[in-house]
C-alpha cells in the first residue's frame, strides 16, 4: 500500500484509479500526471517503483493544489461568502443547497432526515 502525499493509495488498483484517492486528483488529472511522469496507468500501485512514485509526487506537488491545502482553500472561500453576506454564504450558513436546487421535496442531503411530526395524544374528558 503505497503513500502518496500524506494518503494510503489502495495497491490492488490500477494506479490510475488509485490516484483518484487523494483529494484533488480526479480522471483527467490522474491520467495527466501519469502521461508526464511517463508511468504505465494500467500497472497496480503496489508494482510502481519508488522511483515513480518520487516522480508521481512531485510532479503534483509542483502543479496542483492537493489535499490539507485545497481543503484549506475551499473552506477560506465558503467562509468568506458567509462573512460578506452574499446569497450563497446564507445558504452555506443555513444548510441549504446553494446552487439553485429545489427545497420543497429533494435536498434531504443537505437538510438532514426527514422530520417527522409527532400527533398529541387524545386527553381524556375533553
Amino acid at each position: 500500500m503505497p503513500r502518496m502525499m500524506g494518503v494510503d493509495i489502495p495497491g490492488k488498483k490500477h494506479i490510475r484509479f488509485a490516484l483518484r484517492y487523494i483529494h484533488g486528483i480526479g480522471p483527467k488529472r490522474a491520467d495527466d500526471v501519469l502521461a508526464a511522469c511517463k508511468v504505465d496507468p494500467m500497472k497496480k500501485a503496489d508494482d510502481v517503483t519508488q522511483d515513480e512514485i518520487h516522480a508521481i509526487t512531485t510532479y503534483i506537488q509542483d502543479h496542483f493544489r492537493v489535499e490539507g491545502d485545497l481543503r484549506r482553500e475551499v473552506s477560506q472561500n465558503i467562509r468568506r461568502l458567509i462573512q460578506i453576506g452574499s446569497y450563497r454564504g446564507l445558504r452555506h450558513k443555513k444548510g441549504l443547497p446553494v446552487r439553485g436546487q429545489r427545497t420543497k421535496t429533494n435536498a434531504r442531503t443537505r437538510k438532514g432526515g426527514k422530520r417527522v411530526s409527532i400527533a398529541m395524544p387524545k386527553q381524556a374528558g375533553r
